[in-house]
């Protein structure tokens, strides 16, 4: 019987992308503190940007993790170290440069937590690295934080030791150290959650689903095929239940086949619990495996020709970023209450 419960791996994965979130909340208070205590105008001008950039990101990490649908926890550690910086940030006991000094410590470890979470998909599995993909730009305006936050904390040291500030010259070169991100990390750097609209959301449903697919019809190892359905399974239960809240009610008006899909996608969460129970080791379960790709495929083809273009002929980008929202809420809820009912 093939069991839809998450393996070590991606259950790690998982708790390293809660401790992402939380550090986000964090970094983002830390932000609103520093701005308030800050005076200097070009100083607070950089954290300003920071903090827009980061509350954008906080919803990147939030779709990353809707997207990779495997519900965790934060590690213990994790919370206490955002009770202790909170406390640091918040509190008289440091200076500003040594407060800064705390973000951009901070900033590094979720820099790093992001790189990690994006090495181990590499090792983990395709679909990982389809449903963190949004983390690439996060991960990105990361680094670029951390050489401004080196250029903030060689203002503010200099000028806490010295009473001057320091020598010309140090903003170009941080803005350089920048720039060279941004070439190495292209035009993902400019993407935000703000320009996601459902459609996106949808196609990167649609490729993570193609992506296990082909795991599971290229893995021998049983266990391998178990952990490829089980998420497959629960994928897919999501994606079609929160498609039927969300967005076959929204084009109904619009859409003369709204009936049909509804049916497509009954059909296709059906072969699901038609599937679940067979051995994964048995010539049946990819037999089963690939009708499922086919039904699958065709309804997603009917997704992205018809309904798509009838999202963009008939709702503006904001109602599309607004179904998107809602769409993503609705994923996340259905994936707690399955988590819940696997307990």
């Amino acid at each position: 019987m093939v069991s839809t419960l998450d393996d070590t791996k991606r259950l790690a994965i998982a708790t390293k992308l809660a401790d992402m979130k939380a550090l986000q909340y964090l970094l983002i208070n830390n932000e609103e503190t520093l701005i308030q205590y800050c005076t200097d105008d070009h100083i607070r001008k950089r954290l300003q940007d920071m903090l827009e950039d980061d509350r954008k990101n906080l919803g990147v990490i939030d779709t990353a993790i809707v997207q990779y649908g495997v519900q965790s926890e934060l590690k213990e550690t994790t919370q206490k170290l955002i009770e202790e910086v909170q406390k640091l940030i918040e509190g008289s006991e440091l200076t500003l440069f040594e407060k800064v000094f705390e973000q951009e410590l901070l900033k590094h470890k979720q820099t790093m937590t992001g790189l990690l979470i994006h090495k181990a998909a590499q090792v983990v599995g395709a679909d990982i690295e389809a449903a963190i993909a949004p983390l690439n730009a996060v991960n990105f305006e990361n680094r670029a934080h951390q050489e401004q936050l080196k250029g903030v904390l060689e203002i503010l040291g200099v000028r806490e030791l010295t009473g001057q500030d320091a020598k010309q010259g140090l903003w170009a070169r941080v803005e350089d150290a920048v720039a060279a991100l941004t070439g190495v990390a292209g035009s993902v750097v400019t993407r935000t959650d703000d320009e996601m609209t459902i459609r996106d959301l949808l196609r990167m449903d649609h490729t993570k689903a193609d992506t296990l697919f082909a795991e599971i019809l290229g893995a021998d190892d049983p266990q391998k095929i178990q952990e490829y359905f089980g998420q497959l399974y629960k994928d897919i239960k999501v994606h079609g239940t929160a498609e039927e809240q969300v967005l076959y009610p929204a084009i109904r008006p619009y859409y003369e086949h709204t009936q049909e899909i509804y049916e497509q996608t009954d059909e296709v969460m059906e072969m699901l619990d038609e599937i679940k129970p067979l051995d994964p080791a048995s010539s049946e379960f990819k037999a089963k495996i690939e009708q499922l790709r086919t039904a699958t495929r065709n309804h997603i083809n009917q997704e992205e020709e018809d309904v798509f273009a009838l999202i963009k002929d008939n709702f503006s980008h904001e109602q599309q970023k607004q179904m998107a929202t809602e769409f993503k809420t609705a994923k996340s809820q259905l994936q707690e209450q399955m988590t819940a009912a696997n307990a």
